[in-house]
C-alpha cells in the first residue's frame, strides 16, 4: 500500500485512511493514504537539486517546462560514496540471488501497474496448485502519489522487486535474511522486524496475513502468505516478497531526496527519472481528462467482458489493469465520490473474478503444464523412547514466525485455561502451569509433572440383560462383545437394573495409568490445533494458524515428546535470535529450558518484559532530560512488548526545528507509525527532540540509532513538507475544494454537506435551548470539514478536527470557533474526549445527524453486516454527547431539522425508520454501561426521543430497583399496577371526564383527592425520585379503593366515571416511564 517511498502515514486499517483504492487495496509499499489532488498548485517549474522547501508555495503553472539535465548533476558521483549497491546493482544482487534460490527471473509487465501484485506473474499464478517460484523488478505507478518531483520521499512511479515463491519452502523468512545480505545489509548489526500487517483487497477479493518487515524502523519489505485472489481460496498458498527498491537505497547510500540515489555509476535517479516524475506529475493531477478518464473506463470494461467471452483471460485481465490504472488517475484527479466509488470496485471486482475463474479452467484444460504441487509428507509417527520415572518438569514450546501482538496475548490466555483442564481430564497431576510467551513462540511449562496418569475405575454399563445371556444363561456375543472392548472378563460382569427398573450388564472397568510422556504424545496434537485467531491462515493445505508454525519442542524431563502436527515432529531444539551465533539450540531438558533462552537474551515472560521495557525507556528519558508519560504504559507498551522478545533500548533525537510542527502530528508519527515513546519535558505537555525506541536483539546500537533517526526525519519532512503547503492556503480557501470529493450521489458533495450542516445548526439550537451558541457554532460550521481537502489530513485522517483547530488559530480565528471545529469530529471512536463546549456540541451532533438522516433517505441504512458509512458509530458518538452534555434535544423535532436541509425528500418512514435507529443504539450503549435492561426500556419508552433524559430517568429506575420489594419503586408499581390492569382492553372513551358528584364512597373521594394532589406535582422532565415521592401517597387510598369499591357496577354513568379516574390514575408515568417494562408488573 506505501508507494516504495512514502515514509509518513503508514496506518494500515481502512478506518485510517479517508478513501480506499482500486486494484492495490492496502498493501505496503504501495501507497497509504489517499492523497488529495493540489489543483493549481503545480510548480512553475521542476524542482531544482535541494532539500525541502521551506514554506514556498507551490503556484500556479502557465506551461510545462522540462527539468535540465544539469538540474540534478550535483549529486552525480562514480557511485555511493559508502560502498552501497547503485539501483541498478541492487536489482542485478537480488536477481542473482533469487535466481540461485530456485526463482525464475520474470519481466515487468507491459502495462500500467500499481503495485508488483498486479503483474500476472503474481495474481494469476499464485492460482491453482502449479508450482511458481519467480523473482522480477516492476515499475509501479500510483497517480495520486504524484508530487512533480517535489517531495523527498513520494514518487508517483516507483520500483519494486517482487518475489513469490509457491509452495512455501519452509524458510522463507531466512531466505528473505539472505537477500538483505546479498544486498549489503549486514542482519546481525541491524534491527529487522517482522511487524504484523493484514492485507485484504475487496476489490480484488484477495487477502493475505503477513508483515511489513522494518529496518532499524523504517519498511522495507511487504511479506505475505497469499490465501485467497479473485475470490477464489488458494489451493496452495504462496509466498510473497515485497521489496521497495527506492526506500532501501536511499536508506543504503545515505541519501536524502530520492533524486539523490546513485542509479548507476555516475548517473542519479533524477537525472533518469525527474523530468518524467514531474510531467507524469503535471498529467496525473492537472491535466489527465476526467471524461476522457470515464470515457475509457467504460471502454477498457467493454473490451475486458469481450475478451472473456472469447475465452481469453489474458488480455482480459490486461484491460482490468487498463481500467485500474483508468479509475487511479480519476481519483487522483478528484473525480470519484463515494457511490461512484463504490460502483467502480464492484465492476472491477467482478471482473477479477471472472477472469480468475477462466485463468483457472484455462490452466486446467491444458493439464497444468508446469504440474501440480505434490501432497505435503508428515513426518513418521514415533513414540516416547523412554519413559519418566519420577515426577519432572515438562514444556511445550510452539515455534512460529513472528504473531502479531494481539494474538500472542489471545494464545496464552487459551493455553492458561486449557492445558490445567487437559491435564485434569488426562488424570495427570502437577505442581503448577506457567504460560509465558513472545511473537516468536509460545511455551507451557508445567512443573513437577506425574510421570504416569493415576489409576481409576469406573462403572460401564453393558447391553440390556435379556440379550446379554441366551436362554441356556450363556453370555451372547453381545456380552462377549462388551467384555473385549472394556477389557474385563464375564466373570467380572453382574446385572443390575437402572432408576427406570430396567435390568442392564454392568461392570467395574479398571484402568492402569499410562505414562505420561506416551499419553500427551498423543493429546498435544488437539491441544495446538485447538489454538483460535480473529484471523488465522494456511501455509499447508492441513493447517491453521496465526502465522506459519516452524518448529515444535516437547521435553518431560529429558524425554522427548515427539508428537507430529502441520508437519512439524516435536523435538529438545529450539531456536534463539535470528542473529545469533547458533540460532538452533538442543535443551537437555525441561529445567535448562528456561535458561537456554536466558543466555540467547531471550525474554520469555510478557510482564516481565515489559517492566524492564519501561524500566529502560523512563531511564533513557531521563537521560535526555526528559520524561514518558504513565499514559504511555497502556496500549503502546502493551504492542511493543510483543514485537520483540529481546528488548534492547535505543534513544534517538530529531532535529528541533520540528517542533515547529503541531505537537500531535509529532506525536501521531512517533506512536502510531513508529511505535516510539515520545519525551516529554517534565511536567509540561511539551515535546523534545528525543525519542525512545525498541530493538529486538543484540544489534549495533550507533547503526539502528541512526536508522531510526533517518526514518523520523524522512516522516518528519514528509509532515512538514504537507503542514507549510497547508499554511499557504486559508481553511475558508481550501474548503471549496470539497466540492470535488462526492459524500453520496443524491446528497452531494463533502461541501454540499458541510453546507447543510451549517444550515441545520440554528434549528438545533432553539430545539436544546442552546441559542446564545450559535454565532460560533455557525462560523465553526462552515470551517469544519475544510481541513479534509489539506495535505495534511489526507495524508493523516486520524487528525481531523485537530488540523481544522490547528489552522484555524495559526489563522488567527477566535479560539471558541477553532475549539469547536475540533470538537465536531468528537467522539472519533470509542473512549474518546466528548464535546465540551455548547458550539462544539452543536456542530458535532450537527454533523451526525445530517449524515444519518440523508443517508437513510438515501436508502444508504447499515444493515446487519454492512454499515459503510459508518452510521452505527455516528448514532453512538451522537447520544454520548448529548448524554455528556445533558443537552435537552428533542430527537423528533432534530430529525425533522435535518430533513428540511436535506436534497432529496425524506419520507415520514425515513424519518421513523431513523429515530427508531437511533433509540436501539441508546437502549444498546445504556445496557452496555451497566444500566439494568428493564430500567433502559422502561425509559426509552417514555423518553426515548431525549438521550440525555433517557439516559438519567434509567439510571433512576435502577438506582430504585436496587432497593427491592421494600423500596417505594415497586411500592408504588404494585399499586400503581391495579389501575393499569383493570384499564387495559376497556374500551374507555377519552371524552369521559371525572365528575367528583357521582362518587358514591368514600373511598372513591380520597383516591380522586390524592390524583389530584400528585397530578400537580408532576411535570415534563421530573426525575424518578421526584414522580415517586409524588405518587407514594397514592398507594394507602389506591388499596382502599380497590378493597371497598366494585368498579364495574351497573350504573353506566358511575361505572364510567370510576373508569376514568382508574384511565387517569394510570396515565400518570406517561412521559415519565413505563412501569409495565419494570420485572414483576
Amino acid at each position: 500500500m506505501l508507494v516504495a517511498m512514502h515514509t509518513l502515514a503508514m496506518c494500515r486499517s481502512v478506518a485510517a485512511r479517508q478513501l480506499p483504492r482500486a486494484l492495490t487495496g492496502s498493501r505496503a509499499l504501495r501507497t497509504l493514504c489517499v492523497a488529495a489532488p493540489l489543483p493549481g498548485r503545480r510548480p512553475a517549474q521542476p524542482p531544482q537539486p535541494r532539500g525541502l522547501s521551506s514554506g514556498r508555495a507551490l503556484p500556479q503553472a502557465a506551461a510545462v517546462e522540462a527539468p535540465t539535465a544539469s538540474s540534478t548533476a550535483a549529486a552525480s558521483s562514480k557511485g555511493p560514496a559508502n560502498g552501497a549497491p547503485t539501483f541498478q546493482e541492487a536489482i542485478s544482487r537480488l536477481q542473482e540471488y533469487w535466481a540461485g534460490v530456485g526463482c525464475a527471473l520474470w519481466l515487468p509487465h507491459n502495462t500500467e501497474v500499481g503495485a508488483g501484485t498486479m503483474n500476472p506473474a503474481t495474481f494469476l499464478r499464485v492460482l491453482g496448485p502449479e508450482p511458481w517460484n519467480v523473482a522480477y523488478a516492476e515499475p509501479s505507478i500510483r497517480p495520486d502519489d504524484s508530487r512533480y518531483g517535489d517531495n523527498p520521499n513520494r514518487v508517483q512511479r516507483h520500483t519494486q522487486f517482487q518475489v513469490i515463491l509457491k509452495p512455501d519452502p519452509g524458510n522463507p523468512q531466512e531466505l528473505y535474511l539472505g537477500s538483505l545480505e546479498a544486498l549489503g545489509i549486514d542482519t546481525r548489526a541491524h534491527d529487522i522486524r517482522f511487524v504484523e500487517d493484514n492485507w485484504e483487497s475487496p476489490v480484488l477479493g484477495a487477502w493475505g496475513l503477513g508483515w511489513e518487515v522494518w529496518l532499524d524502523g523504517m519498511e522495507v519489505t511487504q511479506f505475505t502468505y497469499f490465501q485467497q485472489a479473485g475470490g477464489k481460496v488458494l489451493e496452495v498458498p504462496s509466498v510473497e516478497i515485497t521489496y521497495g527498491l527506492e526506500r532501501i537505497l536511499m536508506s543504503l547510500q545515505g541519501a536524502k531526496h530520492f533524486k539523490d540515489i546513485q542509479y548507476a555509476p555516475g548517473v542519479t535517479y533524477g537525472e533518469m527519472f525527474l523530468q518524467n516524475e514531474y510531467e507524469m506529475s503535471v498529467y496525473n493531477l492537472d491535466e489527465a481528462d476526467v471524461e476522457g478518464q470515464r470515457k475509457r473506463f467504460e471502454l477498457y470494461d467493454e473490451e475486458a467482458r469481450r475478451m472473456l467471452a472469447k475465452r481469453l483471460p489474458v488480455p482480459a485481465y490486461d484491460h482490468l489493469l487498463k481500467l485500474s490504472h483508468t479509475f487511479n488517475l480519476l481519483d487522483a484527479r478528484g473525480a470519484v465520490g463515494v457511490t461512484e466509488r463504490a460502483n467502480c470496485f464492484a465492476t472491477m471486482r467482478s471482473l477479477a473474478r471472472e477472469v480468475t475463474g477462466l485463468w483457472l479452467a484455462r490452466r486446467e484444460e491444458q493439464g497444468y503444464p508446469l504440474g501440480v504441487v505434490p501432497p505435503l509428507a508428515d513426518p513418521p509417527a514415533k513414540k516416547p523412547a523412554a519413559e519418566v520415572d519420577v515426577p519432572a518438569t515438562f514444556v511445550l514450546e510452539i515455534g512460529s514466525e513472528e504473531l502479531p501482538p494481539d494474538d500472542v496475548v489471545a494464545a496464552l490466555e487459551q493455553l492458561k485455561d486449557r492445558v490445567p483442564a487437559l491435564l485434569d481430564r488426562l488424570r495427570l497431576g502437577h505442581g503448577g502451569v506457567t504460560v509465558e510467551g513472545t511473537p516468536r513462540r509460545l511455551a507451557v511449562v508445567v512443573h513437577e509433572l506425574d510421570a504416569r496418569q493415576s489409576n481409576s475405575a469406573e462403572r460401564v454399563r453393558g447391553p440390556n440383560a435379556k440379550v446379554a445371556y441366551d436362554g441356556a444363561g450363556a453370555p451372547t456375543p453381545a456380552l462377549l462383545g462388551f467384555c473385549k472392548k472394556n477389557k474385563v472378563t464375564v466373570e467380572d460382569c453382574f446385572a443390575e437394573a437402572d432408576a427406570k427398573g430396567v435390568e442392564y450388564v454392568w461392570a467395574e472397568v479398571k484402568q492402569v495409568g499410562r505414562p505420561a510422556a506416551e499419553v500427551l504424545t498423543e493429546e498435544l496434537p488437539g491441544l495446538v490445533g485447538s489454538l483460535s485467531f480473529k484471523k488465522s491462515m494456511r501455509w499447508r493445505p492441513d493447517a491453521a494458524y496465526s502465522r506459519p508454525m516452524r518448529w515444535l519442542l516437547a521435553l518431560h524431563g529429558e524425554t522427548v515428546l515427539p508428537f507430529t502436527y502441520a508437519g512439524l515432529q516435536a523435538g529438545d531444539s529450539t531456536r534463539l535470535l535470528r542473529n545469533a551465533d547458533a540460532p538452533e539450540q538442543r535443551v537437555a531438558s525441561a529445567d535448562a529450558y528456561q535458561s537456554v533462552l536466558q543466555q540467547g537474551r531471550i525474554s520469555l515472560g510478557l510482564e516481565p518484559r515489559k517492566q524492564q521495557i519501561w524500566k529502560d525507556v523512563t531511564a533513557a528519558a531521563e537521560g535526555a532530560g526528559g520524561v514518558v508519560p504513565d499514559s504511555t504504559r497502556g496500549d503502546l507498551l502493551e504492542e511493543v512488548a510483543n514485537l520483540v522478545e529481546s528488548p534492547t533500548v535505543v534513544l534517538g533525537t530529531f532535529d528541533p526545528a520540528f517542533l515547529a510542527l503541531p505537537r500531535e502530528v509529532l506525536v501521531m508519527v512517533m506512536r502510531k507509525h513508529q511505535r516510539y515513546f515520545p519525551v516529554y519535558k517534565h511536567q509540561s505537555d511539551e515535546l523534545l527532540p528525543f525519542f525512545v525506541t525498541v530493538a529486538n536483539g543484540a544489534v549495533d546500537l550507533p547503526t539502528v540509532q541512526a536508522g531510526n533517526e533517518a526514518v523520523l526525519r524522512a516522516r518528519f519532512e514528509d509532515a512538514q513538507f504537507f503542514y507549510q503547503n497547508d499554511l499557504t492556503t486559508p481553511l475558508r480557501e481550501a474548503r471549496p475544494r470539497l466540492a470535488g470529493t462526492m459524500f453520496q450521489k443524491d446528497l452531494g458533495s463533502l461541501l454540499d454537506k458541510s453546507a447543510r450542516v451549517e444550515a441545520l445548526v440554528p434549528s438545533l439550537a432553539a430545539a436544546a435551548g442552546l441559542e446564545g451558541a450559535v454565532a460560533v457554532a455557525a462560523q465553526a460550521a462552515h470551517l469544519c470539514k475544510a481541513d479534509l481537502a489539506t495535505s495534511m489530513v489526507t495524508e493523516m485522517t486520524a487528525l481531523a478536527g485537530t488540523m481544522g483547530r490547528h489552522y484555524a488559530l495559526k489563522e488567527g480565528l477566535p479560539a471558541d470557533v477553532a475549539e469547536a471545529i475540533f470538537e465536531s469530529v468528537l467522539p472519533r471512536n470509542a473512549g474518546d474526549v466528548l464535546p465540551s463546549t455548547p458550539a462544539g456540541l452543536l456542530v458535532s451532533v450537527a454533523d451526525k445527524l445530517d449524515s444519518l438522516v440523508g443517508l437513510f433517505a438515501a436508502k444508504c441504512a447499515p444493515t446487519a453486516t454492512a454499515d459503510p458509512y459508518g452510521l452505527r458509530r455516528s448514532a453512538v458518538g451522537m447520544l454520548q454527547a448529548l448524554i455528556a452534555a445533558d443537552a435537552q434535544l428533542d430527537l423528533a423535532a432534530a430529525v425533522d431539522a435535518a430533513s428540511a436541509v436535506q436534497p432529496i425528500e425524506v419520507s415520514a418512514e425515513s424519518r421513523a425508520a431513523v429515530l427508531e435507529f437511533i433509540e436501539r443504539r441508546l437502549e444498546q450503549l445504556l445496557a452496555d454501561g451497566g444500566v439494568q435492561i428493564e430500567a433502559v426500556r422502561a425509559a426509552l419508552r417514555e423518553r426515548g426521543r431525549n438521550a440525555a433524559l433517557a439516559s438519567r430517568t434509567a439510571r433512576e429506575i435502577a438506582d430504585e430497583m436496587r432497593a427491592g420489594e421494600a423500596g417505594r419503586l415497586y411500592q408504588v408499581m404494585a399499586a400503581m399496577a391495579r389501575p393499569v390492569r383493570l384499564t387495559r382492553g376497556k374500551q374507555i372513551d377519552a371524552a369521559w371526564t371525572v365528575d367528583a358528584a357521582r362518587f358514591e364512597q368514600e373511598e372513591e373521594r380520597a383516591l380522586y383527592t390524592a390524583y389530584q394532589q400528585a397530578a400537580a406535582q408532576i411535570a415534563p422532565g421530573m426525575s424518578v425520585p421526584a414522580f415517586l415521592a409524588a405518587t407514594e401517597p397514592l398507594i394507602t387510598p389506591l388499596d382502599a379503593f380497590f378493597d371497598k369499591v366494585f368498579v364495574m357496577c351497573e350504573d353506566e354513568a358511575v361505572r364510567q366515571n370510576r373508569l376514568a379516574l382508574l384511565r387517569d390514575l394510570a396515565a400518570l408515568p406517561a412521559g415519565i416511564l413505563d412501569l409495565a417494562e419494570l420485572p414483576g408488573f
